[in-house]
């Protein structure tokens, strides 16, 4: 199996991401989704802050993940500028350069970086679409590979600091995606209550 650069599995992830995003329609921003923490809304503008700072990691130059803007109520444009935003996030990564060396103030392996961004890009939007009642957008093949060596090196970190819960079971049969969704404490078949 040939080896992928960043910038290409993000190009895979976004075409997945774009509908997602553009089919969330106004009446569902306050819904629930699988991470219990954010609403909708909240998990919206929490991609679109993943997606600008990780174009900045990219670049090598510092982030900022504070609290993030709310891009939703900004303007009824957000589905676009978040598409927009995911182009320059692959180009970013698909830059020379890009996955070598560190990044970020931990100074970890670029590499590992831009698969966090990838991790975010997929099971985020996997998130909205259940939460939204939309098709699973599903992963590519690659992307689930690369995304499963990631999830290995960094779920200790990530449960420790709450970014992931503790792995869920398995369905019977579960795909390697749904897999790695539960890996990162999601329950695959999670379904919006009263759906």
């Amino acid at each position: 199996m040939r080896t992928y650069g960043i910038g290409e599995l993000l190009e895979l992830a976004r075409e997945r991401a774009v509908p997602v995003v553009r089919g969330i329609g106004d009446g569902a921003l306050a819904a629930p989704t699988p991470c219990a923490e954010y609403d909708v809304k909240a998990l919206v503008n929490h991609l679109f802050q993943v997606i600008v700072q990780f174009q900045r990691l990219a670049a090598k130059q510092a982030s900022d993940f504070g609290e993030p803007a709310d891009v939703v109520s900004a303007g009824p444009d957000w589905r676009e500028r978040l598409a927009r935003e995911a182009e320059r996030l692959v180009a970013a990564w698909s830059a020379p350069g890009a996955e070598e060396g560190t990044t970020g103030a931990m100074g970890m392996p670029a590499r590992l970086v831009g698969s966090m961004a990838l991790l975010d890009l997929t099971v985020h939007v996997w998130d909205l679409a259940r939460a939204t009642g939309q098709d699973d957008p599903g992963a590519d093949e690659a992307v689930v590979a690369e995304l499963a060596g990631a999830v290995d090196e960094l779920a200790p970190t990530a449960r420790r600091m709450g970014v992931f819960g503790e792995p869920v079971p398995e369905p019977e049969g579960a795909s390697a995606f749904e897999r790695l969704l539960a890996r990162t404490g999601r329950n695959p078949s999670w379904e919006q209550s009263g759906a």
